[in-house]
């Protein structure tokens, strides 16, 4: 491990960053079209934002496989195979005749995504010194936010030329980029597989020894979770609310990752000179406001406003999650603790939609927004409570 802790953010970029960048892109061109291909099937508005938040169900189902298979057989291993059933998944999207084969393909989607995340996170982890920690991890949601942010510019244009098809067809594309980059370039200096006879804790010794850490800090990154998950279904559900195009919708999703894409160095940055706290808070505190705000766009440009201020929240909580489970893990079954790390995350990614779904269906979406809003404020108020003060990080 120690041929890794040296290495500058600019050396791990082609092994570790452009493969996510790529596979991310991909994926975020579809992340605003399946609300919208769940509406063409014939889904309630309720239903849509169902069918998206089986993407982080997926994630939920993934996160402690994803943990216990990267001690067994490696990050890379296991990136590879998230990207053989990715591509099927994006195909079942989008050659789905009902809601319901839909939905499990964008579970499916979900798992695959879960994969290659926490794999990226378990390396970064290992490789990079606690005082550039947040950099390197906001770096990594960064190239995140970079897919967020052309992708679905790439699948607006390519809806143009042949529908709600072309956003798929741009997915598969990047995944498949993905793949073939992460098989080309050299593997990583260190991988997280655990030699065989080596000792390791079972999983759930991992999350009964660190229960307290998961159940505390872990709540606020649940609220973090669901307050990003909701942005993605919100902002097309109100644009079809408004009457607005899929493609002027997906225009307004890429401005909104385009600030995103802007702030994820800066926000690693603040983490690592003033504390976690310091870009948690805030991000939070932002978010949860532009939710509650979001009745108030009545067209385009309200809109449009309210999505760059949910982009500048988002910007800078980027890597956040990451970097506080990386300030949490334990050396021994580090794996196992992301992936239940994650899997807070992940719990709020998938309840945040079904939770919009719920409000919407039993009231309307006005009142799921500010429902969600005032998570977000919650999750502000956690967050203060239980991250530790900068010099606590080792």
């Amino acid at each position: 491990m120690t041929e890794t802790r040296g290495q500058t953010l600019r050396q791990l970029g082609p092994t570790v960053y452009l493969p996510s960048a790529v596979y991310s892109t991909g994926i975020g061109a579809v992340a605003p079209v399946i609300v919208l291909t769940a509406l063409g099937l014939g889904a309630s508005p309720a239903t849509a934002a169902v069918v998206a938040g089986l993407l982080g169900l997926g994630q939920i189902s993934g996160s402690l496989p994803a943990g216990v298979l990267i001690s067994r057989i490696g990050e890379r291993r296991t990136m590879l195979a998230a990207s053989a059933l990715a591509v099927p998944a994006l195909l079942a999207c989008m050659s789905a005749s009902n809601v319901l084969l839909l939905g499990l393909a964008v579970a499916l989607l979900g798992v695959c995504g879960s994969a290659w995340a926490l794999s990226r996170h378990a390396y970064l982890t290992e490789a990079v010194r606690p005082e550039l920690r947040a950099r390197a991890m906001s770096t990594l949601g960064g190239v995140g936010r970079i897919g967020t942010f052309s992708g679905p510019f790439l699948g607006a244009a390519a809806m143009h030329v042949s529908g709600l098809d072309g956003a798929y067809l741009v997915a598969i594309a990047g995944v498949s980029l993905a793949t073939a980059v992460l098989v080309l370039l050299p593997p990583v200096p260190h991988d997280r597989a655990v030699p065989p006879g080596t000792e390791r804790p079972g999983l759930w010794t991992v999350i009964r020894t660190h229960r307290h850490t998961l159940r505390t800090l872990g709540s606020g990154v649940l609220l973090v979770g669901a307050l990003r998950a909701s942005r993605q279904t919100i902002l097309p559900l109100w644009g079809v609310s408004l009457g607005l195009s899929p493609a002027t919708i997906g225009l307004i999703y890429g401005v909104s990752g385009g600030i995103d894409m802007l702030l994820f160095y800066p926000a690693g940055k603040l983490m690592d000179r003033y504390g976690r706290r310091a870009a948690a808070v805030p991000a939070m505190t932002l978010l949860g406001t532009a939710h509650i705000l979001l009745p108030l766009a009545g067209g385009v440009t309200g809109l449009t406003l309210i999505a760059l201020l949910m982009g500048l929240g988002n910007g800078l909580s980027a890597g956040l999650v990451m970097t506080l489970g990386a300030d949490a893990s334990p050396s021994s079954g580090r794996a196992e603790f992301l992936g239940a790390w994650r899997l807070c995350s992940d719990i709020g990614q998938g309840g945040g939609p079904l939770l919009i779904g719920a409000i919407t269906a039993a009231a309307t979406l006005s009142a799921a927004a500010v429902a969600v809003g005032g998570s977000g404020l919650l999750a502000a108020f956690l967050l203060h409570r239980w991250i530790k003060p900068p010099h606590s990080y080792v």
